[in-house]
């Protein structure tokens, strides 16, 4: 517990030293915030939290795909890990430590994209459910290509394209009923679903959601067995 502990507090500072990823943090609920008060409060054709949906799966389908792949692979490229195992630091303390503060910061950003759409009450606790576990959703995804990708550039260039699929495929399907079909296995669909229409059907989110990060696991657990993290 005392390595995770650690390791969080490690990622923390990189974070903060490292404005590429720090800006993901920040840039998406900022848009959401200005594109909110500025464009759907003066007028009234454009559905309230549509910005904030908008943001939100690209946030999550994105931002923390990409930032959890490219902060495994730099790891593994500039050797940070050879010196964490030699300190003691177990290669599943190392990802429980990087993951969870991923978690903690995203689950920040999503009370954040929260207060800007005013949800209260069972909206407030639906929207943050779902954000949390899509969250968790994506972190293991961006773990399962950081832990393939050979360096920090491969792992940019494979978890983009994906990231991009996750990201902007609820959107695309608010416009196309072909690609909301398709996109309705995707738990960042899910998020669109129920922040969209908070009545909508939260059990079947849930579900979907759920079978979403099954499958990730799967595949996390098969790279790690596969790879695992090399420490040079």
């Amino acid at each position: 517990m005392r390595n995770v502990k650690a390791i969080f507090i490690k990622q923390a500072k990189d974070m903060i030293k490292n404005p590429m990823v720090l800006i993901q943090f920040i840039i998406y609920p900022v848009v959401a915030l200005v594109m909110t008060e500025l464009v759907v409060k003066s007028s009234e054709y454009i559905p309230a939290n549509m910005f904030i949906t908008m943001m939100a799966g690209i946030f999550v389908g994105m931002a923390l795909v990409t930032s959890t792949a490219a902060v495994i692979a730099e790891d593994m490229e500039r050797k940070s890990l050879r010196f964490l195992i030699m300190a003691g630091v177990k290669p599943h303390e190392y990802l429980a430590g990087i993951g969870g503060f991923l978690l903690c910061a995203g689950a920040v950003v999503s009370v954040v994209f929260g207060l800007i759409g005013n949800f209260t009450g069972m909206e407030f606790a639906k929207f943050l459910t779902v954000m949390i576990m899509t969250i968790a959703a994506s972190i293991m995804l961006g773990a399962t290509i950081g832990i393939l990708a050979k360096n920090q550039q491969a792992a940019t260039a494979i978890s983009m394209p994906v990231a991009m699929i996750f990201g902007f495929a609820p959107m695309i399907a608010s416009f196309n009923r072909t690609v909301e079909k398709v996109a309705d296995i995707l738990y960042t669909q899910q998020l669109n679903v129920i922040v969209n229409d908070f009545s909508a059907n939260f059990a079947k989110a849930i579900l979907v959601i759920v079978v979403n990060m099954t499958v990730l696991l799967i595949f996390f657990v098969i790279a790690y067995k596969k790879k695992g993290l090399k420490s040079g």
